[in-house]
């Protein structure tokens, strides 16, 4: 029996945790997605080391790649645009985009923040882009099948999750050539490593996204630089195939352990 754990057991509710701890306990192995969810079930839910196996994300790189997009009539003449493609749920952080977006535009007037993505934050976030006085300079767009389309058009993709395991956005985003800053939380620091693949900021923390994002617009090579890096590293690592390799291998050891007729 084998289990699979690929977010932070915190963003489930009570009793589906007291579940997920019975799984743990009839599974041969427990599957996770990063390195930072191992620590987590080890030191956080006791499970032991020897059970749990990694086995990264896997995304279809013949779909996220750089390709030309027109940009959208309200992005037209944007001086840079940042922005994110997620569900807008608590846990991804957002209004930290929102509050560093307002101190990055004093310095670049002309920049734009885009947001695309549905969910229960919506309402919130449209009264702090009232509140901090963003207007037209940030755009929402709900949540499309075409995600690819939409990453084209940024030159910075942000991620600022409170709480976050491997994230696909992220790869999406970088296997699509965006320059990105993602936040310290989780899974991040191993797709992004700070100053090759991207950028890392302190989870929660505007004033700090706010410097790193001001730093990309102001060195046009440094934004191209750690793109075309992180672009490559995906694009070796983090395939479809790649991950389904993985996976067999997870399989084939654990069936290679069990006795003849199992």
């Amino acid at each position: 029996m084998v289990s699979s754990q690929r977010a932070f057991r915190d963003l489930s509710p009570g009793p589906y945790r007291h579940l997920l701890r019975l799984t743990d306990l009839l599974s041969d192995a427990v599957v996770v997605n990063c390195r930072a969810l191992r620590r987590h079930l080890v030191e956080d839910y006791g499970v032991p080391e020897a059970k749990i196996r990694l086995c990264h994300n896997g995304i279809d790189t013949d779909q996220f790649r750089p390709a030309p997009r027109a940009r959208p009539v309200e992005l037209q003449g944007a001086a840079a645009v940042i922005g994110v493609v997620c569900a807008l749920r608590p846990e991804k952080g957002l209004p930290t985009l929102l509050e560093a977006f307002a101190r990055v535009r004093k310095a670049t007037p002309g920049a734009r923040l885009l947001i695309v993505g549905s969910g229960e934050m919506l309402p919130k976030l449209e009264a702090l882009r009232t509140h901090l006085n963003l207007g037209d300079a940030c755009l929402f767009k709900p949540a499309t099948a075409d995600v690819a389309a939409w990453l084209n058009v940024l030159d910075v993709f942000v991620l600022p999750s409170l709480s976050e395991a491997f994230s696909n956005s992220l790869m999406e985003a970088m296997a699509c050539g965006c320059a990105v800053v993602a936040s310290e939380a989780g899974g991040n620091p191993e797709l992004v490593e700070d100053g090759r693949t991207g950028l890392l900021f302190k989870t929660g923390d505007p004033a700090d996204l706010a410097a790193k994002l001001q730093r990309l617009l102001g060195q046009e090579s440094l934004r191209r630089n750690l793109a075309e890096t992180g672009r490559r590293f995906i694009h070796q690592g983090f395939s479809l195939a790649s991950a389904t390799r993985n996976m067999e291998g997870i399989y084939r050891e654990l069936l290679a352990g069990k006795p003849r007729g199992s």
